[in-house]
């Protein structure tokens, strides 16, 4: 007897609450077919294991969605880029930015990280409460490290808020804003790359410019102006929406911030376990198809077909991790997929990290009476984004 063929993603999201049915498919029907709202019905990879297979064997591929009517939540198709690509050519565009974006640039981040974290809650607690925790401070902080890290003018910051949100929007912006608002984007950096390879300065940026102008395998002045752009993408929205979403978490478990308050060294593991926790997408997204028959979850996969791996089911397997719907800051295991897993693993793991960990740390170590300023039920949650997180968050101390 064939399987049914679920609608996908199964209901509107839920605050941050993980759908109880992804549960269920782990333990009944780890490999689901799925049907989302454009595109060919897919598999949906719920359990970590085989999450781990899709993201991380080449038999499952990035590249071969180009030309596809790939599973999507957007009327718009993958465009082609870093995101869309196989190793070699991945790791060509990849090693790019690996050789900029080096663990050292990240670790001299740290300290302005925190200076700019304490100038912001310096303002807020200033101004006092009821604050806003997003346009105060969840907001700024990642704009601002993302923008000195790639060299982008104080002025010229504003308007990428705007801009970025086209990178996860599905129904919140026209197709005909997206393609404004991502077009704006790649002009402005073009010109910026343009000022920098005449006038470098200690930018990110412009470490991407010389080692690009030194490799014999050159990217072009397109790939350098859509791989910058996207690092100043992800690098800002991602890190806007967690900051708040971890606060919410710990809020509305009040002896999980009671222990961080008492202890801010638990900061960088409660950082991971919220990584894990939080399933900040809305829905799995950029299949992989597969390059030959596969067996995968006790189904066996036809070559050409696509496949999506659930990460946020997967940081919630019970097979793998303990108490798995708990929040635990000792929790020993596998790693989570935060951050993906395998070639198209987040580039900006570290950095993101960098920012996570020094906003908590602000935060408990100056606001330790943090509180919700509106009652729970009435916070403002986004719409018609790829990720979910608050719109605002009204906070007391």
């Amino acid at each position: 007897m064939s399987s049914p063929v679920r609608s996908y993603p199964f209901n509107p999201p839920d605050r941050l609450r993980l759908d109880p049915l992804y549960a269920e498919l782990r333990r009944s029907e780890p490999l689901a077919r799925v049907r989302l709202p454009f595109g060919e019905q897919a598999w949906l990879a719920t359990r970590h294991q085989d999450v781990k297979v899709v993201l991380g064997d080449a038999r499952f591929s990035r590249a071969a969605v180009l030309g596809r009517d790939e599973p999507r939540v957007t009327p718009q198709p993958s465009a082609p880029g870093l995101l869309a690509m196989d190793p070699p050519e991945h790791s060509r565009l990849r090693g790019l930015v690996a050789r900029a974006f080096t663990a050292r640039r990240v670790a001299e981040l740290r300290p302005r990280t925190r200076e700019i974290a304490d100038t912001l809650l310096d303002r807020m607690v200033e101004t006092g409460p009821p604050a806003d925790l997003v346009a105060a401070f969840a907001d700024p902080l990642p704009t601002t490290v993302i923008s000195e890290l790639l060299g982008v003018p104080e002025p010229d910051r504003a308007q990428f808020g705007r801009w970025t949100e086209a990178i996860v929007s599905t129904t919140s912006l026209t197709p005909e804003q997206i393609q404004e608002y991502i077009g704006n984007m790649h002009a402005y950096i073009a010109e910026l790359v343009a000022q920098k390879r005449q006038q470098p300065t200690d930018d990110l940026l412009s470490a991407m410019i010389q080692a690009r102008d030194e490799r014999s395998d050159r990217l072009t002045e397109q790939e350098m102006v859509e791989l910058a752009a996207g690092l100043l993408a992800a690098g800002q929205e991602t890190t806007i929406t967690q900051i708040p979403n971890f606060v919410y978490v710990l809020l509305t478990h009040p002896e999980r911030w009671r222990q961080l308050c008492a202890d801010p060294t638990l900061v960088p593991a409660a950082v991971e376990e919220l990584l894990r926790f939080v399933p900040l997408g809305v829905t799995a997204a950029f299949p992989r198809y597969a390059t030959e028959d596969v067996e995968l979850g006790g189904v066996l996969v036809r070559a050409g077909e696509p496949v999506l791996a659930a990460l946020h089911s997967a940081n919630r397997d019970q097979e793998v991790y303990d108490r798995p719907d708990e929040i635990d800051f000792s929790r020993e295991g596998p790693s989570h997929f935060g951050f993906g897993h395998g070639a198209h693993h987040c580039l900006g793991a570290q950095l993101a990290r960098l920012e996570l960990q020094a906003a908590l740390e602000a935060l408990v170590r100056r606001v330790p009476e943090l509180r919700f300023a509106v009652p729970e039920g009435e916070l403002s949650w986004k719409s018609g984004m790829l990720v979910r997180g608050l719109r605002s968050l009204p906070v007391a101390w």
